[in-house]
């Protein structure tokens, strides 16, 4: 990837996918460790690959309209929206093809090192880029979420990543790797 990268004069891109784009428990040990580390993972990778023109993001969807999310709400991608009665945070719910139009939006982006080793959420980006889902949508689990449940979320922002800088490798040894 480094060696196409450049030669190709782009940068080479790593994807982690997360759940959540903040550092908040998620509910179950197991899954909020693998959860919380994706974010970490993608940070550190930055860190070692930032001199090899080569970007590694962390990216959350928002509510994933997945085959087990069609599953268990008893619905299928023809007739999910039959899954708002039960729930109405169905209605804003995501398609894996939203997450891929973000990764392809990065992509293509000539300043995307300007984000690597970030955390960047499908409905945030959609801010940013023209993301559309499958079926002409623009869900934004943000807005959704904070209309329903307050202004809970927390994502990471300038503060939160200000703590993952400076430490004693920052300090002694500022140019390794």
């Amino acid at each position: 990837m480094i060696e196409t990268a450049e030669a190709a004069g782009t940068s080479g891109l790593i994807f982690e996918i997360g759940d959540g784009d903040s550092y908040v428990y998620r509910g179950n040990l197991i899954f909020d460790m693998v959860k919380t580390t994706v974010i970490r993972l993608a940070f550190a990778m930055a860190r070692e690959l930032r001199r090899k023109t080569v970007a590694a993001i962390a990216l959350t969807p928002g509510f994933l309209r997945s085959e087990v999310m069609l599953e268990r709400f008893g619905v299928t991608e023809a007739n999910w929206p039959d899954a708002v009665k039960n729930n109405p945070d169905c209605a804003v719910s995501e398609t894996p093809f939203y997450a891929g139009g973000a990764v392809a939006a990065l992509a293509a982006d000539p300043e995307v090192m300007e984000k690597s080793g970030r955390l960047f959420s499908t409905w945030r980006l959609a801010e940013e880029y023209p993301l559309v889902d499958a079926d002409g949508g623009r869900p934004h689990w943000g807005w959704h979420f904070e209309a329903k449940y307050g202004e809970t979320l927390k994502p990471c922002d300038e503060e939160f990543y200000s703590y993952w800088r400076g430490g004693p490798i920052d300090t002694m040894f500022a140019n390794w790797p």
